[in-house]
């Protein structure tokens, strides 16, 4: 098995970077976006319901300038309360 830590990833940056997020059924994913992103500019298209029907999942599409900042939303993504995962 590869060990991805061990290599860098190379982008030219900014470039549009894309998030894979899992909310609850319920959750209004506009609401969390504003919240997370406030007036940055991005795009998000429904993806696809859990079996059970418990759980959507979005594409988040933005725009990040630096290596920093790509992580830095990641990290804010995965801290929201309704954000049950991130890819």
């Amino acid at each position: 098995m590869t060990d991805l830590n061990k290599h860098k990833l190379e982008l030219d940056y900014p470039c549009n970077w894309t998030y894979k997020l899992v909310i609850r059924q319920e959750q209004n994913i506009k609401k969390i976006i504003q919240e997370v992103l406030e007036q940055r500019e991005h795009g998000v298209k429904p993806s696809k319901t859990s079996k059970e029907g418990k759980f959507k999942s979005y594409t988040l599409e933005v725009l990040v300038h630096n290596d920093e900042d790509r992580k830095a939303l990641y990290e804010v993504l995965s801290d929201h309360e309704h954000i049950k995962m991130i890819v």
